[in-house]
């Protein structure tokens, strides 16, 4: 036989087998270990039949068929040994597929593709493995490892903290998004981890440069009149320059660094992998559903890579800053004007705010006390409208977002009337930094509105059933210690002093946690923005009256709510999914009557109605018939073998043992085809 027939018997052998093998076991693999394994059996095969045949006799030394075999029978025999070669495949594949599922491994192409970012990716598993073991948290990463005691969670805080600040910008911003997170991580790893800040020094102006000549093109400083390469601030991500526009405007101009993106972009590939792997591995990543923190924090931190996501945020709270109730000429709140022009996705461009940040002990200085009430009360109510109204609000309200913005005798604050303040000089507060918004939806909204009224008016119940509306109730949650400890939190708000810091939000949402709630991380940031605008307002007007300022606000909201055009569209709106079912209802309710009436009237329950159900079952009893066939055919077959007498086929071999190989074999299939069914099936 000549090499090119041999080679060409070779690949339809091989094809014909890479065929049967994917056939016989009914679910979808690999195409290229199923190649590899009809490569390799289709190689062994000839080696396996000889020696297969001298044994049995059916050959003589010589390769010729034995004098006393019949050619059937050497033919039946031979089908039978290359079956059984064809099924140690299909094995091998059951076996690849429990060990390496199809998909888990990536295919040779991809593997040489994406060598060098494995190689990267390794360099920096080594660096982040070695930040941990040197903190102490080396512990931490093995399978099977749990969290400490109570007791020592501030000192797990600390080293996590130090962790962080080494491990760079992105696990900086981790840190920061669980501090906000007490409800997971609880309440004394929640403030540790809320001390990281990233120290980060200013990039060249030579990369700033490129950054802005490949956004907004070679002739970029034909947009500025100005423009001071040494940046007012430097951040982790960015850092923001100011500049004069062609038109005069001052502005600011805030770049992310070169190589931020690509970095934290394979950054948060790190993350998300070890979530992974640490929520399949530890009890502790389990517990704190890990994978689902670092999916929520790598979808927030890509949001804040995009300044045109920065950009579209700062109008749309802007869309829901009010206006000062007292005084409907002048905005008292306001959101710093972007330019979209000039805005791409790593750089932009907003007015420039010449104010002090409230974090400043010397922000407030030189108002006078009702100009302090007023500003409070304003920067009050539009957070409540952005929180219950809109329902896109500013999350992250600390004082140093916050800016005390100066205006000169004759200035107004919103374009026309007078500007209030001492001596003439007016003063209004402007909102920085929309990297981080929050979105909640009407039926959150409505929750939280119903949670703040029953907050003011004591109304324990109505303020336990308002939580429980808006966020995950447990399972066994004890109502009544509920109820009894929201009663607490109320008390203190209601009795609470004029000048007195009041935490309502905060102790709400160290309560939530305590008693194993779920908060969604729309409602936690709700919360957060509320908890934090205390302390804001406090350092604007410490004799403010919380309690007070709240309820006007609050009683301006539910006026608007419950005005009479609000009334009329809330009640047609209610009325169109309403009215149809009104109409047919005497119809229906006369149809009943009458068939209870002529004692015709049935119930009728449709078992295996849903198609999701039905495929359940017919899978599961496919299951159970091919387990149960293999079963009885195995035993069959082993009955067979062992057999001590029958009829001879050949002087060598015996009937029985071959038809005890052939049910051994379809019994063999029936359950690889079965536990390949097991091991495809969804995780």
């Amino acid at each position: 036989m000549t090499p090119v027939i041999t080679a060409v018997g070779f690949v339809i052998n091989t094809a014909l087998l890479f065929s049967v093998t994917r056939r016989l076991l009914g679910v979808p693999v690999g195409w290229i270990r199923t190649l590899v394994v009809a490569i390799v059996v289709t190689g062994g095969m000839s080696g396996f039949l000889e020696l297969a045949s001298e044994r049995l006799g059916l050959v003589t030394d010589s390769g010729q068929l034995g004098p006393s075999v019949d050619t059937t029978v050497a033919g039946l025999v031979l089908l039978l040994l290359v079956a059984w070669g064809v099924a140690l495949g299909v094995g091998a594949l059951v076996l690849l597929e429990a060990l390496f599922p199809t998909g888990t491994l990536p295919s040779p192409v991809a593997f040489l593709r994406d060598l060098p970012a494995r190689r990267r990716r390794s360099r920096r598993y080594g660096q982040i493995v070695g930040i941990a073991v040197r903190h102490g948290l080396g512990g931490f990463l093995r399978a099977g490892s749990r969290l400490p005691e109570d007791h020592d969670h501030a000192r797990l805080g600390r080293r996590l903290r130090l962790a962080f600040s080494d491990g760079g910008v992105t696990f900086v911003k981790l840190g920061q998004m669980l501090a906000t997170r007490p409800d997971v991580i609880g309440p004394d790893l929640s403030a540790e981890l809320g001390q990281l800040q990233a120290d980060t020094p200013p990039e060249d102006w030579a990369e700033i440069e490129a950054t802005l000549r490949a956004e907004l093109g070679d002739e970029w400083r034909e947009a500025f009149a100005e423009f001071e390469e040494k940046p007012l601030a430097a951040a982790s991500v960015g850092q923001v320059h100011r500049a004069v526009l062609a038109d005069g405007s001052p502005v600011v101009v805030k770049v992310q660094r070169a190589g931020a993106e690509a970095q934290v972009r394979a950054d948060l590939d790190i993350v998300t992998r070890m979530a992974r792997w640490l929520e399949r591995t530890t009890a502790w990543g389990r517990a704190l559903g890990v994978r689902s923190l670092a999916e929520g924090f790598a979808t927030s931190l890509r949001e804040e890579l995009d300044y045109l996501v920065e950009a579209a945020n700062a109008v749309a709270v802007a869309a829901a800053t009010g206006k000062d109730a007292s005084d409907d000429d002048q905005v008292l709140v306001r959101v710093p004007t972007t330019y979209p022009a000039l805005t791409t996705s790593r750089v932009l461009v907003m007015e420039l705010v010449d104010g002090t940040p409230l974090s400043r002990a010397d922000a407030a200085q030189g108002l006078d006390a009702p100009t302090r009430e007023r500003l409070a009360r304003a920067l009050l109510a539009s957070v409540l409208t952005q929180v219950l109204q809109t329902g896109v609000f500013h999350a992250d309200l600390h004082a140093g977002n916050v800016l005390v913005e100066r205006l000169g005798p004759g200035t107004t604050g919103g374009g026309a009337g007078p500007a209030a303040g001492v001596g003439g000089a007016g003063a209004r507060l402007a909102l920085l930094d929309y990297g981080a918004v929050g979105r909640l939806d009407r039926t959150a909204r409505d929750a939280v509105g119903r949670l703040l009224f029953a907050v003011d008016r004591g109304d324990s119940l109505g303020a336990v059933d308002a939580l429980c509306d808006v966020i995950d109730a447990p399972a066994g949650l004890d109502d009544r210690a509920l109820e009894r400890e929201v009663g607490a939190v109320i008390s203190r708000v209601q009795h609470g002093s004029g000048g007195a810091t009041t935490s309502a939000f905060g102790d709400l949402f160290v309560l939530v946690v305590r008693h194993g709630f779920t908060v969604p991380p729309q409602v936690a940031a709700a919360f957060r923005a509320l908890g934090a605008l205390e302390g804001t307002l406090q350092a604007l007007d410490p004799e403010l009256d919380l309690v007070t300022a709240a309820r006007s606000s609050g009683q301006d909201y539910l006026g608007q709510r419950l005005g009479p055009q609000q009334m009329r569209a809330a009640l047609e709106e209610q009325l169109v999914h309403v009215l149809p079912i009104l109409q047919r209802l005497p119809r229906r309710v006369d149809g009943i009557a009458a068939a209870v009436q002529s004692g015709e009237a049935q119930v009728r329950v449709r078992w295996l109605a849903d198609p999701s159900d039905r495929a359940f079952i017919t899978g599961l009893v496919h299951h159970l018939v091919t387990t149960a066939l293999a079963s009885v055919l195995a035993v069959c077959g082993v009955l067979l073998l062992v057999a001590d007498s029958g009829p001879a086929l050949t002087p060598s071999i015996d009937l029985n043992p071959v038809l005890g190989g052939t049910l051994f074999l379809f019994a063999f299939v029936l359950a690889s085809r079965a536990l390949a069914a097991v091991f495809r099936a969804p995780r």
